[in-house]
């Protein structure tokens, strides 16, 4: 073999697989509609480790990215505390990860101790594991809450892996929505990160952002506008005063309207009289049955 084959042979390129229908990257418009759903979450999270730890906390959403399960996986510490959670009809599981080390010290604090005790990097006993069960039941219901209409069928907790490498919750291939989150407690940071299949949350972003053709623009808006909700006043008809008289009212004066006894009130919305109507009572309410309707070309 001659040198230039040699070195041809040592740079041999490697060749990436790529599939056009499972794409890696998010559209942006759903990258968007993603980060401000976890960043309520992040919000919602802070809020409840502070009401259970009783110190200031906060979480804060640092990336977003669609990545391989066997992509996420490798990403994390080899020990860990990685929830797997059940999604109804679904296989795969969510993650919720965060250090186990982050875990004992928070229910250090929810049980009275103090934040400077060292905390070892262990599994969870029985008692620590059902308070972060319940800690971690509470993130699944604001997950649920920020996610909306992404996430419409039930999670559950399962498992608890302390093995990054060992927890299956997907298969390796498979592709998984990854949010990483910086938590806060006190003076302490930990790195967090949720995982979710990517095939639960794509297929409801195609609804989120749907795009329309130009020419029902006008049908668009006359829709939306017969939706605004307006305030309709019923009134009697006004009657013009001067400033003069205004300053030198006092109780008891009485101010003579054109209204006459017998006409029915009149119904306007913005000072344009639309219908008049006659005095009415639903159940305990005051009420106006509407008795004739005005044209009006405006």
């Amino acid at each position: 073999m001659s040198e230039q084959e040699d070195q041809s042979a040592g740079r041999q390129r490697t060749v990436d697989v790529y599939d056009f229908r499972r794409p890696t990257t998010l559209p942006r418009q759903h990258s968007r509609v993603l980060e401000v759903a976890f960043e309520t979450f992040a919000r919602q999270w802070g809020t409840q480790l502070t009401a259970k730890v009783r110190v200031k906390s906060t979480a804060t959403l640092e990336q977003l990215i669609m990545q391989s399960y066997d992509e996420y996986a490798a990403s994390l510490p080899s020990v860990t505390a990685m929830v797997l959670c059940r999604i109804e009809g679904s296989e795969s599981r969510l993650v919720m990860q965060f250090p186990a080390t982050a875990a004992l010290s928070w229910v250090t604090r929810m049980l009275g101790g103090a934040s400077e005790t060292a905390v070892p990097d262990r599994k969870f006993t029985q008692i620590e594991q059902s308070l972060i069960s319940r800690m971690v039941e509470d993130g699944l219901e604001d997950l649920s809450y920020s996610l909306g209409a992404l996430l419409t069928t039930p999670v559950r907790m399962d498992v608890i892996q302390y093995n990054s490498q060992f927890a299956q919750a997907a298969a390796p291939a498979e592709l998984m929505i990854v949010a990483s989150f910086t938590v806060k407690v006190g003076e302490s940071l930990a790195a967090a990160s949720l995982a979710i299949p990517a095939d639960i949350l794509l297929s409801g972003l195609g609804d989120v952002n749907p795009t329309v053709h130009s020419r029902d623009a006008e049908a668009l808006v006359r829709a939306q506008v017969t939706q605004v909700p307006v305030d309709v006043a019923i009134q009697l008809s006004p009657t013009p005063v001067t400033p003069a008289q205004i300053l030198g009212l006092a109780v008891g004066d009485v101010i003579a309207l054109p209204h006459l006894e017998n006409r029915p009130f009149d119904v306007a919305i913005s000072g344009t009289r639309l219908a008049t109507a006659a005095p009415a009572r639903n159940g305990s309410r005051a009420a106006a049955v509407i008795v004739t309707i005005e044209e009006n070309q405006r």
